[in-house]
């Protein structure tokens, strides 16, 4: 597994789920919304993926 994020990347996720109210430094409601929204996009893309090799194989 690559784990390389870029700098930038990973300041914007900070900055995204951060929390001063948190004992641990971050919402963690929010950062299961994200994720779970991240794994609704990569099912679908998925999904769609599938289809089209469906299709393919059918030709």
């Amino acid at each position: 597994m690559n784990f390389d994020i870029p700098k930038s990347e990973l300041d914007q996720i900070e900055k995204a789920i951060a929390s001063d109210e948190s004992v641990v430094g971050i919402d963690a409601k929010k950062t299961h919304i994200i994720i779970i929204h991240m794994l609704n996009e990569i099912q679908a893309k998925l999904d769609r993926l599938e289809k089209r090799v469906e299709l393919l194989e059918r030709g």
